[in-house]
């Protein structure tokens, strides 16, 4: 199968209308539908139904369509990281990290690696809630640190850094804020204080509260008395002013974790890992 095949294949499967998908692709509808009929002739099975009024993508075409959106991403993927190793005499790598997160983990990594005799520049990348992942997977990122079991770590290859319990962030002078310790079922419908609601998919249950786009972000809204949050015991030494911090007993751990692309062979992303599980 050519890449351009599967790209006009998506976008008929997204669009489910060949007229929509050869505007969006910017060439006439005819070419495009001898494209998908060709693919279908070569793998010898219908991808869509068609109709005078409707396109519907047959049980074929929907495994086509999820195995082709990976394909094309790998290839994208493999264009930037290319691209970006013959950019300069001496390829660095980049390192993808939620913003606000394992500040002190990442400054001590990049000090450690710096010292190191074979060590090349890093460039740190810092993402929105939940976006390390995909900017590892398209190709951004060489890369990243994850959280599990927020973050999606499938089709990586990671090894764990550590372990950690979680702590409640509270607006200053809330009532549940001068307690000891909390339990989730504490923190459940607070009246007042709407768990946030988080992007995509986040790995956590979003509320009726705020939306939020990152770390510092969400750590004004806590000030403002507008949300809580229950986050990773190494954001305590992070908190601003007035914001208080109190043990979950029953929330789960959080490791941390260094994830690369497992076809990864770069001794650069192996010396990083290496310095990482040092530490």
């Amino acid at each position: 199968m050519e890449t351009r095949e599967l790209r006009y294949f998506v976008a008929v499967a997204q669009e489910l209308h060949f007229g929509r998908a050869a505007q969006r692709l910017g060439i006439a509808q005819p070419p495009l539908s001898r494209a998908v009929a060709q693919l279908e002739r070569r793998l010898g099975t219908a991808l869509l139904t068609r109709s005078s009024r409707s396109v519907a993508l047959t049980p074929a075409g929907e495994v086509l369509l999820a195995e082709a959106r990976a394909a094309l991403a790998a290839v994208e993927a493999a264009e930037r990281r290319t691209r970006r190793a013959g950019s300069t005499d001496r390829p660095g790598l980049v390192l993808a990290v939620k913003a606000g997160a394992s500040a002190e983990l990442l400054a001590k990594l990049l000090d450690a690696h710096a010292a190191e005799p074979d060590a090349v520049p890093v460039d740190v990348l810092l993402v929105g809630i939940g976006e390390q992942g995909q900017v590892l997977r398209d190709g951004r990122a060489d890369v990243a640190l994850l959280h599990r079991p927020f973050d999606d770590l499938a089709g990586l290859d990671v090894e764990e850094l550590g372990t950690e319990g979680q702590i409640a962030v509270l607006p200053a002078g809330h009532e549940l804020g001068t307690r000891p310790e909390l339990v989730l079922a504490d923190l459940d419908g607070v009246p007042g204080l709407p768990a946030p609601r988080w992007p995509g998919p986040s790995g956590v249950t979003s509320g009726p509260g705020p939306q939020v786009r990152d770390h510092a972000q969400l750590l004004q809204l806590i000030g403002l008395g507008r949300t809580f949050a229950v986050l990773p015991d190494s954001v305590r030494g992070q908190l601003p002013e007035g914001l208080r911090a109190v043990p979950v007993a029953d929330a789960p751990a959080v490791t941390t974790v260094i994830a690369w692309p497992p076809h990864s062979r770069s001794l650069a992303v192996a010396g990083l890992v290496r310095t990482a599980l040092r530490l």
